[in-house]
């Protein structure tokens, strides 16, 4: 009974032995390693007050760009909806007063062929407001709300989205408070005001994440992944989709960017500009000094304010969408982490969706551009072509 006693005891040393000894050791080491190479929960989630904060602000303007979308001129916010909507003449597309073949401001409304009765020109601008406008806000929503299971927080992956957005914020406030005296005059200033606090309580809220979180806790407990073969970590992400970004949106900034420092001003570049400035209401509420337009337009100019506001917030609205395509393609760089290509996925999937906001109102709208001697056959084009190209890298 002893030598069995003796022989158990010898046993359970070398067993204590084989589990101490140094491979063992290298196991254990392997197996911390690996419990620390996936990020936790406060190194992955967005943070809850940061994600409810946007769905609050972004989601109320998203609300309204989508109504301007596909529901023109429904007042769905009460009297101070309603006055922003009559100082932006956006009413006059909606109609619901023959019950299920009303239009309602809806794609319903658009005429295959333009009039002056009709004003397809202004009604295309209106919808290509809320396009881009839903677009921008979906950028902010859809990447916190939808958090793809590669994108962490601790990582600083959010890091360039909050920097954008909330620049782009204070743009879009800037451009509202600009013209908070002429809201005023309309008593459209109240929703105006709403918009303008929804825009900077989210901008602050961002800014202050910003500044107080530590981005970099998350790379000391994870693994970096390898650099891609023949690039370093200032190589660009794509540069085939940095080339696509550097044509098709350079054009669309140059349109927005004259729609929105000098609306009315035409350019000898594209074909037909004069004939968009027309269709589109630009020569009417904007017309250039000394021209013909300003002769014929310009004592009723002042009246057309309204257009003239909508017009400018839609190129506004397209140029941060812009804005926030350069930086994804120029500005976030492979980095020595190899986090590059998940920063810009997190701008690429959005835009993709954003982009095909606009082709579906161009597309729309190509009958009655048209029946003007405006074809919209290039702009859908370039326009498609760099959905798909953003969708591929994107989500692919």
């Amino acid at each position: 009974m002893a030598t069995r006693q003796r022989k158990h005891e010898t046993t359970s040393r070398k067993r204590v032995k084989e589990n101490t000894g140094p491979s063992n050791n290298i196991n254990n080491k392997n197996v911390a390693h690996a419990s620390i190479s996936y990020p936790t929960k406060d190194t992955h989630f967005v943070p809850t007050f940061l994600l409810l904060t946007v769905l609050i602000c972004s989601g109320f303007i998203a609300i309204l760009a989508y109504r301007d979308m596909f529901g023109t001129g429904k007042v769905i916010f009460g009297e101070d909806d309603a006055a922003m909507l009559y100082f932006t003449r956006s009413t006059q597309w909606f109609d619901d007063s023959r019950g299920w073949k009303s239009t309602q401001g809806g794609f319903s409304a658009v005429h295959q062929i333009t009039t002056d009765q009709n004003d397809m020109g202004g009604l295309f601008v209106r919808k290509l407001l809320g396009a881009a406008a839903l677009g921008y806000h979906l950028q902010k929503l859809i990447p916190l709300l939808f958090q793809r299971y590669y994108c962490h927080w601790g990582h600083g992956h959010f890091k360039p989205l909050l920097v954008t957005s909330a620049l782009s914020n204070l743009s879009i406030v800037a451009y509202y408070l600009s013209n908070i005296e002429i809201l005023k005059s309309a008593d459209a200033h109240t929703m105006g005001l709403k918009i303008t606090f929804a825009l900077v309580i989210e901008a602050l809220v961002m800014m202050a994440y910003i500044l107080t979180s530590s981005f970099s806790k998350g790379f000391k407990s994870t693994k970096a992944k390898p650099l891609p073969v023949g690039k370093g970590p200032n190589s660009l992400v794509s540069k085939i989709l940095t080339r696509t970004i550097l044509i098709v949106t350079s054009f669309i900034t140059l349109i927005a960017g004259r729609d929105f420092f000098f609306p009315g001003q035409e350019m000898p570049f594209p074909p037909f500009d004069d004939i968009y400035l027309e269709w589109t209401g630009a020569f009417i509420h904007s017309p250039p000094h000394g021209s013909v337009e300003a002769e014929e337009y310009g004592m009723e100019a002042l009246l057309h304010v309204g257009d003239k506001f909508v017009a400018r917030l839609t190129a506004l609205y397209v140029l941060v969408v812009c804005f926030q395509k350069y930086v994804a393609a120029f500005l976030i760089r492979v980095g020595s982490d190899n986090s590059g290509e998940t920063k810009c996925s997190i701008f690429w999937q959005s835009q993709a969706i954003s982009d095909g906001l606009l082709i579906f109102v161009f597309r729309v709208f190509a009958p009655a551009a048209k029946s003007a001697s405006l074809d919209f056959r290039w702009h859908v084009m370039c326009l498609g072509y760099e959905c798909f190209m953003l969708a591929i890298y994107g989500y692919y």
